[in-house]
Protein backbone atom coordinates (compact mmCIF):
# COMPACT_ATOMS: atom_id res chain seq x y z
CA UNK A 1 0.00 0.00 0.00
CA UNK A 2 2.89 2.20 0.47
CA UNK A 3 3.96 2.23 -3.18
CA UNK A 4 0.19 3.26 -3.75
CA UNK A 5 0.40 6.24 -1.97
CA UNK A 6 3.89 7.75 -2.73
CA UNK A 7 2.69 7.22 -6.67
CA UNK A 8 -0.73 8.99 -5.94
CA UNK A 9 1.32 11.39 -4.00
CA UNK A 10 3.68 12.16 -6.46
CA UNK A 11 1.17 12.22 -9.61
CA UNK A 12 -1.66 14.17 -7.67
CA UNK A 13 0.09 15.42 -5.08
CA UNK A 14 -0.50 19.61 -4.94
CA UNK A 15 1.83 21.96 -6.63
CA UNK A 16 5.19 23.38 -4.85
CA UNK A 17 4.01 27.28 -3.93
CA UNK A 18 7.92 27.80 -4.62
CA UNK A 19 8.58 26.02 -7.58
CA UNK A 20 5.28 24.48 -9.17
CA UNK A 21 6.53 20.64 -9.47
CA UNK A 22 3.50 18.64 -8.95
CA UNK A 23 3.72 16.59 -5.85
CA UNK A 24 5.07 18.41 -3.09
CA UNK A 25 3.60 17.51 0.60
CA UNK A 26 2.56 20.15 3.26
CA UNK A 27 2.80 18.62 7.17
CA UNK A 28 1.49 21.00 9.39
CA UNK A 29 3.55 23.99 8.24
CA UNK A 30 6.36 22.37 6.09
CA UNK A 31 6.05 21.87 2.56
CA UNK A 32 8.23 19.12 1.24
CA UNK A 33 8.61 19.26 -2.66
CA UNK A 34 10.24 16.83 -4.77
CA UNK A 35 12.51 19.14 -7.33
CA UNK A 36 16.04 18.95 -5.86
CA UNK A 37 16.41 22.98 -6.68
CA UNK A 38 13.70 24.17 -4.56
CA UNK A 39 14.05 25.51 -1.23
CA UNK A 40 11.54 23.26 0.25
CA UNK A 41 13.71 19.89 -0.97
CA UNK A 42 13.81 17.39 1.12
CA UNK A 43 16.83 14.53 0.36
CA UNK A 44 14.77 12.00 2.67
CA UNK A 45 11.10 13.06 0.57
CA UNK A 46 12.93 12.22 -3.11
CA UNK A 47 11.38 9.33 -4.61
CA UNK A 48 13.30 5.69 -5.51
CA UNK A 49 15.04 5.23 -8.18
CA UNK A 50 12.47 2.56 -9.51
CA UNK A 51 9.27 5.63 -9.17
CA UNK A 52 8.64 7.88 -11.86
CA UNK A 53 10.26 11.83 -11.12
CA UNK A 54 9.09 14.77 -12.25
CA UNK A 55 10.99 16.63 -15.21
CA UNK A 56 14.04 18.34 -13.71
CA UNK A 57 14.69 21.97 -15.68
CA UNK A 58 18.24 23.00 -16.24
CA UNK A 59 19.39 26.71 -16.58
CA UNK A 60 19.34 26.50 -20.14
CA UNK A 61 16.25 25.22 -21.03
CA UNK A 62 13.14 27.62 -22.50
CA UNK A 63 15.97 30.04 -24.37
CA UNK A 64 17.50 31.18 -20.82
CA UNK A 65 20.39 33.39 -20.52
CA UNK A 66 22.76 31.42 -19.01
CA UNK A 67 23.88 31.65 -15.46
CA UNK A 68 20.05 32.45 -14.43
CA UNK A 69 18.87 29.24 -12.59
CA UNK A 70 15.43 28.64 -11.84
CA UNK A 71 15.67 28.64 -7.83
CA UNK A 72 13.34 30.28 -6.06
CA UNK A 73 16.13 32.41 -3.91
CA UNK A 74 16.10 35.46 -6.82
CA UNK A 75 12.61 36.88 -7.37
CA UNK A 76 10.67 35.57 -10.31
CA UNK A 77 10.07 38.06 -13.46
CA UNK A 78 6.71 40.15 -13.09
CA UNK A 79 6.02 38.26 -9.41
CA UNK A 80 5.95 42.18 -7.78
CA UNK A 81 7.47 41.08 -4.77
CA UNK A 82 10.52 43.29 -2.83
CA UNK A 83 12.51 40.43 -2.32
CA UNK A 84 16.51 41.32 -1.58
CA UNK A 85 17.56 38.85 -4.02
CA UNK A 86 20.46 40.55 -6.42
CA UNK A 87 20.51 40.40 -10.03
CA UNK A 88 22.77 37.66 -12.09
CA UNK A 89 25.90 39.17 -13.08
CA UNK A 90 25.91 40.72 -16.57
CA UNK A 91 22.07 41.79 -15.92
CA UNK A 92 20.14 45.24 -15.28
CA UNK A 93 17.29 45.84 -12.29
CA UNK A 94 14.25 47.20 -14.36
CA UNK A 95 11.56 48.61 -11.55
CA UNK A 96 8.33 48.77 -13.50
CA UNK A 97 4.59 50.38 -12.83
CA UNK A 98 2.39 48.49 -14.90
CA UNK A 99 -0.96 50.09 -16.28
CA UNK A 100 -2.75 48.80 -13.25
CA UNK A 101 -0.47 50.49 -10.68
CA UNK A 102 1.18 47.37 -9.60
CA UNK A 103 5.18 47.84 -8.95
CA UNK A 104 6.71 45.15 -10.76
CA UNK A 105 10.75 44.06 -11.20
CA UNK A 106 12.46 42.44 -13.77
CA UNK A 107 16.17 41.50 -14.13
CA UNK A 108 16.86 41.79 -17.59
CA UNK A 109 20.19 40.53 -19.67
CA UNK A 110 21.85 43.93 -19.99
CA UNK A 111 22.94 42.40 -23.62
CA UNK A 112 19.39 41.75 -24.74
CA UNK A 113 18.28 45.53 -23.59
CA UNK A 114 17.24 47.82 -27.47
CA UNK A 115 14.71 50.84 -27.48
CA UNK A 116 11.91 50.59 -29.83
CA UNK A 117 10.74 53.84 -30.51
CA UNK A 118 8.55 54.55 -26.83
CA UNK A 119 9.06 50.85 -25.90
CA UNK A 120 12.51 48.95 -24.71
CA UNK A 121 12.47 44.88 -24.87
CA UNK A 122 14.27 42.85 -23.02
CA UNK A 123 15.04 39.19 -21.86
CA UNK A 124 14.14 39.00 -18.21
CA UNK A 125 14.57 36.18 -15.83
CA UNK A 126 13.94 33.07 -14.88
CA UNK A 127 12.95 31.84 -17.97
CA UNK A 128 14.38 34.29 -20.75
CA UNK A 129 11.28 35.48 -22.40
CA UNK A 130 11.42 38.73 -23.90
CA UNK A 131 9.45 41.86 -22.89
CA UNK A 132 8.80 45.49 -23.80
CA UNK A 133 8.11 47.61 -20.82
CA UNK A 134 6.75 51.03 -21.98
CA UNK A 135 9.46 53.92 -20.90
CA UNK A 136 7.17 56.28 -19.75
CA UNK A 137 6.37 53.23 -16.50
CA UNK A 138 10.09 52.44 -16.16
CA UNK A 139 10.82 53.73 -12.25
CA UNK A 140 14.37 53.59 -13.03
CA UNK A 141 14.77 54.92 -16.60
CA UNK A 142 18.42 56.33 -16.48
CA UNK A 143 20.18 53.56 -15.41
CA UNK A 144 18.68 51.09 -17.07
CA UNK A 145 19.63 53.52 -20.43
CA UNK A 146 22.91 53.97 -19.36
CA UNK A 147 23.08 50.06 -19.01
CA UNK A 148 21.79 50.08 -23.03
CA UNK A 149 24.41 50.30 -25.94
CA UNK A 150 23.66 54.07 -26.97
CA UNK A 151 23.04 55.01 -30.55
CA UNK A 152 22.50 58.99 -29.93
CA UNK A 153 23.78 61.06 -27.95
CA UNK A 154 22.05 61.56 -24.69
CA UNK A 155 19.00 64.63 -25.06
CA UNK A 156 19.26 63.74 -29.00
CA UNK A 157 15.85 63.34 -30.94
CA UNK A 158 16.12 59.83 -32.58
CA UNK A 159 16.19 59.57 -36.42
CA UNK A 160 12.56 60.39 -38.17
CA UNK A 161 11.45 57.26 -40.50
CA UNK A 162 12.84 58.66 -43.81
CA UNK A 163 16.41 59.18 -41.51
CA UNK A 164 16.25 55.42 -40.52
CA UNK A 165 15.06 54.51 -43.23
CA UNK A 166 18.04 55.68 -44.95
CA UNK A 167 20.44 54.83 -42.24
CA UNK A 168 19.25 51.14 -42.55
CA UNK A 169 19.04 50.72 -46.14
CA UNK A 170 22.78 52.31 -46.41
CA UNK A 171 23.79 49.54 -43.79
CA UNK A 172 22.04 46.69 -44.85
CA UNK A 173 24.02 47.36 -48.45
CA UNK A 174 26.99 48.63 -47.54
CA UNK A 175 26.56 51.66 -49.79
CA UNK A 176 26.89 55.49 -49.32
CA UNK A 177 25.15 58.45 -50.74
CA UNK A 178 25.50 62.40 -50.17
CA UNK A 179 21.81 62.48 -48.11
CA UNK A 180 23.29 59.04 -45.62
CA UNK A 181 27.08 60.72 -45.24
CA UNK A 182 24.81 63.97 -43.85
CA UNK A 183 22.59 61.79 -41.53
CA UNK A 184 25.45 59.86 -40.28
CA UNK A 185 27.14 63.40 -39.46
CA UNK A 186 24.40 64.21 -37.27
CA UNK A 187 24.12 60.32 -35.54
CA UNK A 188 27.53 59.20 -35.54
CA UNK A 189 27.13 55.69 -33.71
CA UNK A 190 23.97 54.45 -35.95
Amino acid sequence: MGFFNALKDILGGEKCPACGTPGARRSGSEIRCLNPVCQYFNPSFAPSAGSPQPPQQTSQQQGRPSGWSSSPASTPSGSGSSQSGSAPAGSVTIQYRNFQGQAKTFYADARSLHREKNHIKATVAPKGQQISLSRDRIQNLQEVERQMPQRVEAGQDWPNKKERQVLSYHKKHGTTSPLYEKIRAKYPKW
